[in-house]
């Protein structure tokens, strides 16, 4: 391990000395997944704990409002779990934003609740990688930055939401919020088994799209009915056209139709948009745009398109580059070989990229098979990555940026 000095090292050691795995199980053996509030409440309340050994102010914030289309059509609020917010140093020259998340996609009667040992090293168990390794990472490395001589040069916000699996509608503003005037950002979603991280990212965008017609006999006067049913089977097929390089389209679900002898006068259709840069974005939302107004009048029924682009896509434009190009040389200086690829998955990376902040968002554990029942974490990945966060905060600190 290389160091600046001698003090630096033994920081950088002491990363073996933090409870980094024990409370990562603890966090892990309580279910948190995104609708179990119950969970959520919990997990709260431990990380409050956890990141109250820093020396700034922690607070659980309220989530914003969510609306959701049901399957009858109506469209409500959802609840959501409480965010933690944690800020140290608001007053420093030099700022940086730390996100995670604490909920999984596990519900509470999943029947992957388990945490077992695979082989030595190995750990299968629900969050253990996605994220909750990654928030003790997170706070490994505040914690030993807090023991160095740069901590007093720079300031931070962390951010741990609990609606990130589900594209942080609750939280999407509490994040631009906290991404003003950073100099940067780390978010500690997994890394690959093998430690690439997650380069540019392609965006995402969730529509429900409610089609209203009109109910009539089957038998007697079909005619006189607007079919919502058919309508919407031909928007998904139109929709599906316009997938190419790019940009993908997946029409995923209908919901509506009804008994055979009746004209259905009700559905529901569901499409993921991923476009890779942001002008396929324009491109995917002006067609949707002119589809919605077509099919309208050519079924002669109505037509509501809810949702949006809920994370842009993140290129890596040239202070991402700068960051990227720092985890590479701490890594370097820790005998680590770090790289990065383009992925078409997303995260709250996504929206701090679209904040015009550089993030590197795979900052936490190395593990793999996220959102299913094989997820596992390397544990040795903990104090290796711990370090690694810890070396790359104290080198902005020690340049006073980037």
């Amino acid at each position: 391990m290389k160091a600046n000095s001698s003090s630096e090292k033994a920081i950088l050691e002491s990363a073996t000395d933090l409870p980094l795995l024990p409370r990562t199980l603890e966090w892990a053996k309580v279910n948190s997944g995104t609708t179990n509030l119950d969970g959520l409440a919990t997990v709260a309340g431990m990380l409050a704990d956890a990141f109250s050994v820093l020396p700034g102010e922690t607070s659980l914030v309220d989530p914003e409002p969510v609306e959701a289309v049901r399957a009858d059509g109506s469209v409500d609020q959802v609840r959501r779990g409480r965010h933690l917010v944690t800020s140290v140093r608001p007053e420093a020259p030099v700022r940086l934003l730390l996100t995670g998340h604490m909920d999984t996609v596990f519900a509470a009667d999943h029947p992957f609740q388990q945490i077992i040992e695979l082989e030595n090293g190995i750990l299968n168990g629900p969050g253990l990688a996605d994220m909750k390794g990654g928030l003790s990472v997170m706070l490994g490395a505040l914690q030993l930055l807090e023991q160095s001589d740069y901590a007093s040069r720079i300031g931070y916000d962390v951010m741990i939401n609990s609606d990130e699996e589900v594209g942080s509608g609750s939280s999407a503003a509490l994040i631009r919020r906290l991404a003003e005037s950073k100099t940067a950002a780390l978010t500690y979603e997994p890394a690959l088994p093998d430690g690439t991280l997650a380069g540019e990212r392609g965006g995402s965008g969730n529509f429900s799209i409610i089609f209203t017609g009109k109910s009539a006999h089957a038998g007697r006067n079909p005619d006189e009915g607007r079919n919502a049913l058919v309508a919407a089977a031909d928007m998904a097929v139109r929709l599906k056209a316009l997938h190419r390089e790019g940009l993908s389209v997946n029409p995923a679900k209908i919901d509506g139709g009804g008994p055979n002898n009746s004209v259905p006068d009700q559905a529901i259709l569901r499409v993921n948009f991923r476009p890779k840069t942001l002008e396929d974005q324009a491109v995917a939302q002006k067609a949707l745009d002119q589809m919605v107004k077509d099919i309208a009048k050519l079924h002669d029924l109505g037509v509501h398109c809810h949702g949006g682009f809920g994370r842009p896509p993140k290129p890596i434009d040239p202070q991402a580059e700068k960051l990227f190009g720092l985890v590479k040389q701490c890594g370097a200086e820790l005998s680590l070989d770090i790289s990065w690829r383009g992925t078409g998955g997303v995260c709250d990376g996504n929206n701090i990229a679209a904040c015009g902040i550089p993030v590197v968002d795979t900052m936490g554990v190395r593990g793999g098979a996220i959102h299913s029942s094989d997820e596992f974490l390397i544990t040795d990945s903990l104090v290796e990555r711990t370090q690694l966060s810890a070396l790359t905060i104290m080198r902005i600190a020690e340049k006073g940026g980037l």
